[in-house]
């Protein structure tokens, strides 16, 4: 159902979209988690270190996708919020447009490069194979994952968070029986379980299609809508896209190639230690699900606010969400430190107690500092929702800058424990930019506001 986010009390419009959100996102992870435990438990430990050898460049391409595709959509958002109907079908034109464009020239270039890149990210010989075609073939597939992150970025733009999670469950459940088929009756090994998520998502993508079709008419495109004209109008349109979501591309690929090189630098302590950060990655992703579940529902509050031009609401929205990440960061990490432990476990059947052992060790460094990860996530969103880049630009900077000398210089000094201080490390410097990078936008876009609307009155 569309929510008009612009009216009502701002903590409940977030928690209500939040929640399918949250629910939505750990489904999400169940793509890649539940590929994890399959191929850890029916395949063995090599196999499982090869999915988890190129996760991040997974993660890099899918950062990519949901940076753009959610840059697009906070244009939706503005238009929706400033009641701008045939905007908005616009912005759907124009995204899917672009969406499709940037997707096939992304594969490409990971596919043509793709031996060059998987040796400079220092995967082992005994596990290159599977992780080479693991990686392949979600890169041939990416389509199908831009389509459903796009159509479910918009239809959120829209106030409803709940159509996407139903269908992600659906899609979720799916993968998981996809893949359960592929490796222990096909035999397909670990390319079996990346044949499961490209599926799964295709279908993802044809629900969203039939929602829209039947519930959603206002996206219902009309035939001379989609008949593109190159004109000045599309060029506008597509650079207001592009000013938003190539930053949050790059912003969100800046992370990733972060994230890689610490794979990289990791990938050099041998399969065990591989499988151990793997596992306590993907653990630590569902942990902080809910702190992210709430930056994104305030992406949609903030971009609607925005665009009705209520900066008092979008400054009380940012307030509360804050607080709430606070008390949930606080929560997770005694979570985590006191369970993580035998969650680890149940990730891989045959893992070693020494496996277990380095999973927990990094599990009790970053716990500490879950506070600024939560404040990242608020920060970063609330200044997206505005249109704003050049903060979380300069924060993911800082963030790759710090993380990668982290990660290479702590490693060399402490071995791969220093690599466990690298993504605290980061959350620091970006968290600290962010916050202000806000307190600064804020002002500054009331006060630009208010010099407008005194110079249109002296005008009269």
């Amino acid at each position: 159902m569309i929510t008009d986010m612009t009216k009502g009390s701002p903590l409940k419009h977030i928690l209500l979209f939040s929640v399918p959100l949250l629910i939505g996102n750990i489904f999400q992870q169940l793509y890649n988690i539940a590929d994890l435990v399959i191929v850890g438990r029916t395949l063995g430990v090599e196999p499982f270190a090869a999915v988890g050898a190129v996760a991040p460049l997974f993660f890099l391409i899918m950062f990519v996708i949901v940076g753009l595709t959610n840059g697009f959509a906070v244009v939706t958002g503005q238009r929706y919020g400033a009641k701008d109907i045939p905007g908005v079908r616009n912005s759907v034109v124009v995204s899917t447009v672009l969406s499709t464009i940037v997707t096939l020239l992304f594969s490409i270039v990971c596919t043509v490069f793709m031996n060059h890149i998987l040796h400079w990210m220092n995967v082992p010989a005994n596990i290159y194979h599977n992780a080479y075609w693991y990686v392949e073939i979600i890169v041939i597939g990416l389509i199908s994952t831009t389509m459903y992150n796009m159509l479910a970025s918009i239809i959120r733009a829209l106030g409803d968070s709940k159509t996407p999670l139903y269908f992600l469950i659906i899609a979720s459940v799916i993968n998981i029986i996809l893949a359960l088929i592929f490796i222990q009756i096909f035999n397909m090994g670990v390319p079996g379980s990346a044949f499961a998520v490209i599926l799964s998502q295709a279908i993802s993508v044809i629900l969203c299609l039939f929602f829209i079709k039947y519930r959603l008419p206002i996206l219902h495109i009309r035939r001379g809508e989609w008949l593109i004209k190159f004109d000045r109008h599309f060029y506008n349109s597509a650079y207001e896209h592009l000013r938003v979501g190539i930053p949050m591309a790059i912003q969100f690929s800046i992370i990733g190639i972060g994230i890689i090189i610490i794979q990289s630098v990791c990938n050099t302590f041998g399969a065990n230690v591989i499988a151990a950060l793997t596992a306590a990655l993907r653990i630590e992703q569902i942990a902080t699900l809910p702190m992210m579940s709430f930056g994104v529902a305030l992406a949609a509050y903030v971009a609607q606010n925005f665009g009705a031009k209520k900066f008092k609401r979008i400054r009380l929205g940012v307030i509360k969400t804050s607080t709430i990440n606070i008390i949930l960061s606080i929560v997770m990490a005694f979570v985590m430190r006191i369970w993580g432990t035998d969650i680890i476990g149940a990730f891989i059947g045959t893992a070693t107690k020494e496996i277990i052992d380095i999973a927990h060790n990094y599990l009790l460094i970053s716990t500490i500092f879950y506070f600024f990860l939560g404040q990242i996530f608020i920060y970063r969103n609330a200044l997206q929702g505005m249109g704003e880049t050049l903060f979380p630009l300069l924060a993911c900077i800082a963030e790759l800058v710090m993380r990668s000398f982290a990660a290479v210089y702590l490693a060399l000094k402490f071995g791969y424990i220093g690599i466990f201080y690298s993504g605290p490390i980061a959350w620091v410097s970006a968290s600290t930019i962010l916050f202000f990078g806000y307190l600064y936008s804020i002002k500054h876009i009331i006060y630009k506001v208010k010099n407008k609307l005194h110079s249109c009155l002296s005008d009269n």
